[in-house]
């Protein structure tokens, strides 16, 4: 099993991950071990906001490059569970796509 996570930093910032001990690795960013995002006093402490669990850890990392390129709104919107509104705030799409779902 691997996760997929956002934290909500202390900054206001959020950071995406991904994870196959999803407990452990948030007690990492929160103490300054995890990624160098989450290093700096300024972005701790950190919160988890959204995780997503996946059967593999392929897929998990898959999804964490995903929603890494997805501007705040949209992200904020996943977060909310306002899964009807992601496909609007998609990045250069003028219209939704076919098919995208979420895991």
């Amino acid at each position: 099993m691997a996760w997929t996570y956002i934290l909500e930093c202390a900054d206001g910032s959020f950071y995406v991950g991904s994870t196959t001990d999803l407990e452990r690795r948030v007690s990492q960013h929160d103490r300054g071990e995890g990624a160098d995002y989450t290093k700096p006093r300024r972005r701790r402490p950190v919160r988890l906001v959204w995780a997503v669990e996946f059967q593999r850890r392929d897929e998990a990392y898959a999804y964490e490059k995903r929603i890494q390129g997805w501007s705040r709104a949209k992200r904020v919107a996943l977060i909310e569970g306002r899964y009807g509104d992601l496909p609007t705030l998609a990045r250069g799409r003028c219209r939704p796509p076919v098919g995208e779902d979420l895991p």
